[in-house]
């Protein structure tokens, strides 16, 4: 017999399988040795009160053995069913793969960029010399960007599909089984790269095709349907589906759509910079403490406030993180955020960004790159004001908001450097004003925020597509032509890895319903 109760557990002791089965007997108020086995199924940290303590739902194992779950899937072979061509080898894009295998289907992915083994090198001349290279960068390889930008797994979109689903294969290609019960699951970047090759030999192995350096130039449309794809080798590849997951930085694409006069639409995004703390300072605002206790992870903040009827809100926070160069061009600067799966660097970061809507920008509304050109603009103004190499235009917090250049910048995690500048020369004045006033409402919010200690780096400007590809609700299909399913983050139907993996997996499975 097993029940489900739940239980608090003070920090240092909510992995002791010991106390954790005396705390649930006590709970059902039976005996002890009564419990023969006790299953976490989901974990929270409490920080409401003035003791931190783990919440857990627990299932319990009454005079029963627990069979631990195996996560592997047998995938069958693949080689001679019917290709599908996915063009991106982020989260959309390999989870659409493997559910074409389940489905039957062979997925042959077309990747731009490179293998993540290749592109670190790629990474480390953004990092140490300031060199972009438009193919091979933070945005662009296997992977996507979530491959080097933490792997954080906290999602809403519930309702999309299953999200165990996809944590269960991340857990299958080599993830902590901890994603499947923490509140907020978190992966890491320094062990994603060895999870997503991991996935890439299942694919391989079961008979798909993995390409890198294939980048897609063109479209093959004949009478209203899809054909395949042509390369920037010249090489056609054809195909009766092709599953559209490139990203929300791939702008040629949609000039390649554009061009190919396939529908296209200008959509809101968010903007503003990227924000770091010294890590103590949120745990001590989070944790009510002076020292965290080291049985705590780095505390995490969400902070949102109303001002002039628009939104400004954090984003994409990276406990113990690091401030990462993300331009996909040589001209601009786009940062973002990432943690190691230990969170043990001593700085906090998080986007903190001001909802745009389309009355905001100039220009007509059917412009379809109207929000496009807005974001780069003000990528290449913080290029311009950092003076160049990825140098990243900065201001202390108090400085920012009072309207005064910082005398100098403190320590932070930006490896390119940062060059302290007044961030109005940068952010529009709209977008601005905003965040100087919404600063101090979150530092009312929590203690502590408020402070010159923090820095503001600009810009951050990917948090989502400026673009949407228009699909139909029920088929997933382009309006214009069939067999083409616009998927994932940069079609404007994703935000984050586990929406973008969903959206893939529901792309696959709309495939499938025309490829019969």
């Amino acid at each position: 017999m097993t029940k489900e109760v739940e239980i608090v557990c003070p920090p240092g002791q909510h992995e002791d399988e010991a106390v954790i089965k005396r705390l649930a007997a006590a709970a059902l108020n039976m005996q002890p040795q009564k419990v023969s086995a006790v299953k976490i199924l989901k974990r929270s940290i409490d920080a409401r009160g003035r003791k931190v303590v783990y919440r857990m739902m627990v299932q319990v194992f009454i005079n029963e053995d627990y069979v631990p779950q195996s996560y592997t899937v047998k995938y069958p072979n693949v080689q001679f069913g019917r290709p599908v061509i996915i063009v991106g080898a982020g989260p959309a894009g390999i989870f659409a793969a493997l559910q074409c295998i389940e489905s039957g289907l062979k997925p042959v992915i077309l990747e731009r960029g490179k293998d993540v083994k290749q592109r670190r090198r790629d990474l480390a001349n953004i990092n140490k010399q300031g060199l972009v290279n438009p193919e091979s960068n933070y945005c662009f390889g296997e992977g996507g960007a979530g491959t080097y930008s933490d792997g954080k797994l906290y999602t809403r979109s519930t309702k999309r599909g299953d999200v165990n689903q996809v944590l269960k294969a991340f857990v299958a290609h080599g993830a902590d089984e901890d994603i499947l019960i923490d509140a907020r699951p978190h992966i890491g970047t320094n062990k994603l790269p060895q999870i997503i090759t991991a996935m890439r030999e299942t694919i391989l192995d079961a008979g798909g095709e993995f390409i890198f350096d294939a980048k897609v130039t063109a479209l093959l449309v004949e009478f209203g349907k899809i054909k395949g794809v042509k390369l920037a080798s010249g090489e056609k590849m054809t195909a009766d589906a092709v599953i559209l997951a490139t990203g929300h930085s791939a702008r040629d694409v949609f000039e390649m759509l554009h061009h190919q006069n396939i529908l296209i639409e200008a959509k809101p995004f968010a903007l503003g910079v990227r924000i770091e703390h010294p890590q103590e300072i949120i745990d001590q605002a989070q944790y009510h403490c002076e020292i965290r206790d080291p049985a705590l992870p780095p505390s995490y903040y969400n902070l949102v406030e109303q001002v002039e009827d628009r939104g400004v809100f954090s984003f994409c926070m990276c406990p113990g993180g690091i401030i990462a160069p993300c331009a996909t061009e040589a001209d601009e600067i786009v940062v973002n955020g990432w943690s190691p799966s230990k969170r043990n660097n001593p700085f906090a970061n998080s986007g903190t960004v001001v909802q745009i809507n389309m009355e905001d920008v100039a220009g007509s509304d059917h412009d379809p790159f109207k929000m496009l050109n807005f974001q780069h603009e003000v990528e290449r103004a913080a290029f311009k004001a950092g003076g160049g190499n990825l140098v990243a235009p900065g201001q202390r917090m108090a400085d920012f908001v009072q309207g005064r250049l910082s005398n100098d910048l403190p320590v932070n995690s930006y490896l390119p450097g940062t060059k302290s500048t007044e961030l109005k020369e940068v952010l529009p004045g709209w977008i601005h004003k905003r965040l100087q006033k919404a600063l101090p409402a979150f530092g009312k919010k929590m203690k502590g925020y408020y402070t010159n200690e923090a820095i503001l780096v600009g810009v951050e400007s990917r948090t989502s597509s400026p673009v949407k590809i228009p699909r139909d609700k029920e088929t997933l299909q382009h309006p214009q032509v069939s067999g083409l399913f616009p998927c994932g983050e940069g079609a404007g139907y994703a935000g984050g890895i586990i929406s973008a993996a969903i959206d893939g997996v529901n792309c696959a499975l709309a495939a499938l319903k025309i490829l019969k």
